[in-house]
C-alpha cells in the first residue's frame, strides 16, 4: 500500500496546500495534501489519508503537459468514493476539462509515474496489470517465453493485444 512517507518521497517534502478532505467517503479524519509546481503545463500530485490511522485512502498525479493525469485509489474505499462521487453528479473518471483518470491498480506503478512527472523525466504511460496466475500456469508461460525468446512480460503483452485485438 501507498504510505504518507511514499507521497513525501515522491514530490521531495514540498507541500504547496493542504486540507481536510470535505468529502464523507473516507470519514471524518480525510485530510489532503498537494504539490503543484505552480506551471499549468507542469504538474500535481496529491493524496488523501486519513489523520488518525495515516491509511493512504488516494494517490493522483497530474501530467498537463502530456494531459495525463493516474490515480489509486486504496481498494478497500474504491466503491465507497465511486458511489459518492456520483451522489454528486460528478464523473468520476474525469480528472478536468474533460481529462480522463487513468486508475492504476499497482502502487509502485503510480509512485514511478508519480516520481518521474515532479523529476520531469520521461515515463512508462502504459499501466501495469497485476497477475495471480496458478504455479502450472506460470510455469506454461514461462516455457512459451522461452521457445519464442522473450520475456514473460512480452509474452503477456502480446496475449492481451491479441485477446483485445489492441495493435
Amino acid at each position: 500500500m501507498i504510505t504518507i512517507k511514499d507521497f513525501m518521497e515522491c514530490v521531495d517534502y514540498r507541500i504547496t496546500e493542504g486540507s481536510d478532505y470535505l468529502w464523507k467517503c473516507f470519514g471524518p479524519n480525510a485530510h489532503s495534501l498537494d504539490c503543484w509546481n505552480g506551471d499549468h503545463n507542469g504538474f500535481s500530485v496529491g493524496i488523501v489519508f486519513d489523520t488518525k490511522n495515516t491509511t493512504v485512502y488516494k494517490f493522483e498525479a497530474h501530467d498537463y503537459s502530456k494531459q495525463n493525469s493516474y490515480r489509486w485509489v486504496h481498494p478497500d474505499w474504491r466503491e465507497i468514493y465511486e458511489n459518492e462521487s456520483k451522489s454528486r453528479g460528478l464523473d468520476h473518471k474525469e480528472a478536468y476539462d474533460d481529462v480522463k483518470y487513468v486508475d492504476i491498480d499497482v502502487a509502485d506503478d503510480i509512485l514511478e509515474k508519480a516520481t518521474h512527472i515532479v523529476m520531469g523525466i520521461d515515463y512508462d504511460e502504459r499501466v501495469q496489470v497485476p497477475l495471480d496466475l496458478p504455479e502450472n500456469l506460470m510455469n506454461k508461460l514461462f516455457r512459451m517465453a522461452h521457445e519464442q525468446d522473450i520475456t514473460l512480460n512480452e509474452l503477456v503483452e502480446n496475449i492481451l493485444r491479441e485477446e483485445l485485438n489492441i495493435k
